[in-house]
């Protein structure tokens, strides 16, 4: 292969400003490609397609900095004073999320993102929905996967819950705290409780290890905000348009279950099976890395390389140490963490959170799909304090189209 159109690692790195590791995680979620060079092991990337991503990158840095300037109805660029994604680090209201994560639990953290007491939030009245209607919703779609049940019995009970969302800051809190004891009970098929969540989860899935459920804990507050990402837009892009709270958490819980995002810890879980099956581990990774050169769509590894954290996703690494502590003697664990090795030294790409969680689910022998439900209400926390600050700024989400299709010529 000629090499004059191409460029080594290092040089499409620094085209690209960023560091080596940051250029595998790019190609690990599928936004640049590479080749083999036929004379040695490396990989060698293609100039143009580089540059085109230089400039992609440079466009999107102009944007972000007129888009407020330029547009009026609406920003598609958004200020927020809740999370902060920044140096390798996630940040709740300023404090290191990973650290609330090993102390705190997850309606500690809820009370510091929606900025009112635990106590409140521990003493918010009960969920005004009879509990005979309830139990009759649930034997009704008892069959139903998890999602699928949410995303039924939310708008069900938002029917009967008063609609005084944007009407004061009680309103706002007392249907906060509803809405995250309901979907914990649609998603596990349980009453509405004021038991700590881990521990309504620790309950329905079985787990009796006191560690095991502080295990559970730190997932569902590793989970509990990541900044603007694809369901906490579309929860904010929903509350701006003035509807119910109820109304945007579904809509959240739909981009959710998409499996380029919280749908991701489904597509681990099969890996896992996957990896667990196959005779050769190595052989099997450089089938799919192979694939993945010929033009297949998404992440060459399904839960590795997190393009915000080049060095490591901070949850995962968290999440996985701790199960690496508390795992039970007889359990897939060794299988987890040599697949997480091997993609390591094969990519370069370290695992997400997606990973952590599919590996929680595994390892600790949860049902399947465990790892969406951690997923899902540990983020409601998170949504309900983004449509409040949504709330609270008052306008209209409308980004303007950039039309880029053919027209008539007067």
């Amino acid at each position: 292969m000629s090499t004059s159109r191409y460029l080594s690692a290092d040089e499409a790195a620094a085209m690209l400003g960023i560091t080596v590791t940051t250029l595998y995680a790019y190609v690990s979620r599928g936004m640049l490609r590479s080749a083999p060079d036929a004379n040695s092991k490396r990989r060698l990337y293609d100039a143009d397609e580089v540059r085109r991503l230089a400039r992609r990158k440079e466009d999107g840095k102009r944007a972000g900095k007129v888009a407020q300037k330029v547009l009026d109805w609406g920003v598609p660029v958004l200020e927020s004073s809740i999370t902060l994604i920044a140096d390798g680090k996630l940040l709740y209201r300023g404090r290191n999320a990973m650290d609330l994560a090993r102390t705190a639990t997850l309606e500690e953290v809820a009370a510091l993102l929606w900025e009112c007491s635990a106590r409140r939030i521990a003493e918010a009245p009960a969920v005004p929905i009879a509990a005979a209607q309830w139990s009759a919703w649930l034997k009704l779609w008892s069959d139903s996967a998890p999602l699928d049940r949410a995303l039924v019995l939310l708008p069900a009970a938002a029917a009967q819950i008063p609609r005084v969302w944007a009407l004061g800051r009680d309103a706002q809190l007392d249907n906060a705290c509803a809405l995250m004891r309901l979907l914990t009970g649609a998603m596990i098929s349980a009453a509405p409780s004021n038991e700590p969540l881990q521990k309504q989860l620790a309950n329905a899935w079985g787990v009796r290890n006191r560690a095991q459920i502080n295990l559970l804990r730190t997932a569902l507050v590793a989970c509990a905000d990541h900044e603007l990402n694809a369901s906490t837009f579309t929860v904010r892009c929903i509350t701006s348009t003035g509807t119910h709270l109820f109304g945007a958490v579904v809509g959240g819980l739909a981009a959710l279950s998409g499996p380029r995002h919280g749908g991701e810890t489904a597509r681990v879980a099969a890996l896992l099976d996957e990896t667990a099956r196959a005779a050769d581990l190595d052989r099997y990774l450089a089938t799919r890395l192979a694939h993945h050169e010929l033009g297949a769509p998404g992440a060459v590894i399904s839960g590795f390389g997190h393009p915000l954290y080049p060095d490591g996703d901070p949850r995962a690494r968290v999440l996985l140490e701790l199960l690496d502590e508390h795992a039970p003697a007889r359990s897939p664990l060794v299988d987890v963490q040599r697949l997480a090795r091997a993609v390591r030294d094969t990519t370069g790409a370290e695992p997400t959170v997606d990973y952590a969680l599919a590996a929680i689910e595994r390892v600790l022998g949860l049902p399947a799909g465990a790892a969406f439900t951690l997923f899902a209400v540990g983020r409601v926390t998170g949504w309900i304090a983004h449509a409040i600050e949504q709330t609270g700024d008052g306008r209209l989400i409308r980004p303007r189209a950039r039309y880029i299709g053919a027209y008539e010529v007067d």
